[in-house]
């Protein structure tokens, strides 16, 4: 449309921003896909070199969202030791992350990020809150949903990287 241009230039600058966006949501992702990796290798030290107390605040609590605060905070301030710390510490920044990405996708209007950051981030926050059960109860398939939560994320955000990738080139 004539409006559109002044003096031969196209003053449309939304595909521009939109493209912006969608820049933003994939390096979001990738960066979320290496936390992910190294929350995973946390998972293995932890899973392999420390033992959570069977009695530590937070554990065996008759309400289970307030066992997971008592729990949670429990594992961050050092309770139950450094490996242990790390990994609850890059649980909660990873919830962040992945609500970050999910926000930055909204607003890049891509079906396909929005998609690959609504799984993401619903894995992620379920895996945390298994983590928080496994806190809690000691429960073995706790840790086995963690882990597969983790994997579908793993996986939806390494597709979001593929995807978004794709389409810059």
């Amino acid at each position: 449309m004539a409006e559109d241009y002044v003096a031969g230039q196209n003053l449309d600058v939304e595909p521009r921003a939109g493209a912006r966006r969608r820049d933003l949501v994939h390096r979001t992702e990738f960066r979320l896909v290496i936390a992910l990796l190294a929350q995973y290798l946390l998972g293995m030290v932890v899973n392999l070199f420390v033992k959570i107390p069977d009695s530590h605040p937070g554990a065996k609590p008759p309400e289970y969202f307030s066992g997971v605060v008592q729990s949670l905070g429990w594992a961050v301030t050092d309770g139950g030791g450094l490996w242990l710390t790390l990994h609850a510490g890059l649980g909660l920044l990873l919830v962040l992350g992945a609500l970050a990405a999910l926000l930055l996708s909204i607003g890049s209007h891509d079906r396909a990020a929005v998609t690959t950051t609504v799984v993401g981030f619903v894995c992620v926050l379920g895996s945390g809150f298994n983590g928080g059960s496994f806190l809690n109860y000691g429960e073995d398939f706790s840790s086995m949903i963690m882990a597969s939560l983790f994997a579908i994320a793993l996986g939806s955000y390494a597709f979001g990287v593929y995807l978004l990738g794709c389409r810059e080139r």
